[in-house]
């Protein structure tokens, strides 16, 4: 493999499991690539089941499932799967570059590439807003890469890890996913919602974080007794399904929902990279409740900066009690 010539194509690695932030990224990253080299391949190896939406784009795709879908299987087990897997993508389609955008760089993502990318270009894509708490990474994932990426985000820059291994790191600014889509959709009339609704867009924690349930059910209830409010929940294509007895709620089971943004008069989002940057994006009036329980997002500490500047309402702690919600900044 590594006396073969590289070929006019980049391999895209984004982890995930509980939510889309890596992969919005990089499939972001993705359409901007096709747009300005067509002729490029781009293929995907990832850890998200949501497939069909590379297929949309027409991107080949490979899928490995998480190592918590497997039961019992070890770490070392799992990263000997992911080792040989990445190490076939690499033989059959010969890239020029590889970028991966995660959190922890899985050790058999980091021995594939110590043996088989002999001239590729090696690129994380690697977001900021870190917890202090977090688990920290292999001591040599760095310099397994040639450059680091550090797209935009509202909190300061820490580049603490990254400086020791004097490799380029290259910010810019937020990546999200813009759809063409981002006009008009007619969303309240393919949903039954009056057009001179006040129409609000829901979406509390990633996919399967953290049990959102309570929290999300009292703060449903509350805007279907309002007077003319309507709500959209997100569903996520990684949670499990949402249902709903409440009349005037709605659910959309859709990807990217931003798409559908222009027709939203406010939000209440949790605070991920993706919701976070789309909702500032649209200007889109927005009461923020961020995520605490995830592991390495600072979810509270990326909202501050938007509500310190008036962009955003955020209530740092909700208590639930009964039928209530307390919250306190």
């Amino acid at each position: 493999n590594s006396q073969l010539k590289p070929r006019n194509c980049i391999v895209l690695f984004p982890t995930n499991g509980v939510g889309f932030g890596h992969f919005t990224r990089l499939l972001s990253v993705a359409r901007s690539l096709k747009k300005n080299s067509p002729e490029t391949e781009i293929v995907f190896f990832t850890t998200m089941p949501t497939l069909h939406v590379l297929a949309d784009e027409g991107i080949v795709a490979y899928h490995m499932p998480g190592r918590y879908r497997y039961g019992d299987m070890s770490a070392s087990d799992w990263n000997g799967i992911c080792e040989e897997m990445l190490t076939l993508i690499f033989t059959i389609h010969r890239p020029k570059a590889f970028i991966f955008d995660g959190a922890f760089p899985y050790r058999g993502m980091l021995n594939s590439l110590k043996t088989n990318s002999q001239g590729i270009l090696k690129i994380w894509l690697r977001r900021g807003a870190i917890k202090k708490s977090s688990k920290g990474i292999p001591v040599d994932s760095i310099g397994h890469f040639n450059a680091i990426i550090r797209p935009g985000d509202s909190v300061s820059d820490e580049f603490s890890e990254e400086t020791k291994h004097n490799i380029p790191i290259l910010r810019t600014n937020p990546i999200i996913l813009v759809s063409d889509g981002s006009k008009d959709e007619g969303i309240r009339g393919r949903m039954g919602i009056p057009s001179e609704a006040l129409l609000g867009y829901v979406q509390l924690g990633a996919g399967k974080i953290n049990d959102i349930t309570s929290e999300l059910g009292i703060t449903l209830d509350y805007l279907n007794r309002q007077d003319g409010v309507y709500s959209v929940v997100g569903e996520s294509m990684l949670g499990g399904r949402i249902s709903s007895n409440h009349e005037k709620v709605r659910i959309l089971r859709d990807y990217p929902n931003s798409r559908y943004f222009k027709e939203f008069d406010f939000a209440i989002i949790a605070g991920g990279y993706n919701s976070f940057h789309e909702v500032l994006s649209h200007s889109l009036p927005t009461v923020c409740f961020p995520n605490h329980s995830t592991g390495r997002d600072d979810q509270y500490s990326r909202a501050l900066e938007a509500s310190n500047l008036g962009k955003m309402i955020v209530v740092k702690n909700r208590t639930v009690d009964g039928s209530d919600i307390y919250l306190t900044e």
